[in-house]
């Protein structure tokens, strides 16, 4: 997981950044040790902010000493790395702790993005249900998750997309849509299907079947 020291952004209300502590601390509400990793909500609601922080590390929720987080390692992009990786658990803690799943990294691409471009089947199945996800966020090369999953051929993505509402008719910046890019005939079967109407799991079964049985000839 890639790390650097500590920015010092503007807070943005209910907006959750994860950092890694390069040292121990502890107080009645609040304790971790050097290499935990704190998720630090920055809230300007709070009076308090200009001095503590919310965070969270474990069990333990509490306010903590701005300075201390300052001094803590950012870790940059946690669930986008962790989407890309296919490690499940850190993702799962992610959203456990409220990291927002519609957050952007460099190549402004989301984290199903990449667990799509990954054919990480198990993270975008639970990625799609966090509610107000954005399924069909676009990069900056204009591709989608259903762009991303089409064109590296994972079909069990595509439909799992495709079943919790992903855009069929986007473009990307090579005016290309998720069929257009599709490498094989599993991925565009699915599109195809969706094209035409509501996906259906056992619908697209049989007609990925028969696609396969007409590619074979």
């Amino acid at each position: 997981m890639n790390t650097k020291l500590a920015p010092k952004p503007a807070p943005k209300p209910g907006r959750v950044t994860v950092y890694r502590a390069v040292s121990d601390y502890c107080d009645r509400e609040m304790s971790f040790n050097e290499g935990d990793l704190l998720y630090v909500s920055e809230d300007t609601n709070n009076t308090e902010s200009a001095e503590w922080l919310q965070a969270r590390c474990g069990t333990y929720i509490g306010l903590v000493p701005r300075n201390c987080v300052m001094n803590a390692e950012y870790v940059d992009f946690p669930l986008h790395d962790a989407a890309k990786r296919g490690n499940i658990e850190f993702v799962k803690e992610c959203i456990k702790n409220s990291v927002s799943v519609n957050s952007l990294d460099k190549s402004g691409s989301t984290a199903l993005y990449w667990a799509s471009h990954g054919g990480h089947t198990n993270i975008v199945e639970m990625l799609v249900t966090v509610p107000n996800i954005c399924i069909s966020a676009q990069n900056k090369l204009g591709d989608t998750a259903l762009h991303a999953a089409a064109w590296k051929g994972y079909a069990d993505c595509v439909r799992l997309l495709l079943n919790n509402g992903a855009s069929t008719n986007l473009k990307n910046n090579d005016r290309k849509r998720p069929i257009d890019v599709a490498r094989n005939v599993d991925c565009y079967a699915l599109i195809q299907l969706a094209m035409r109407g509501t996906v259906h799991p056992e619908d697209s079964n049989d007609y990925l079947s028969d696609s396969e049985t007409e590619n074979s000839c």
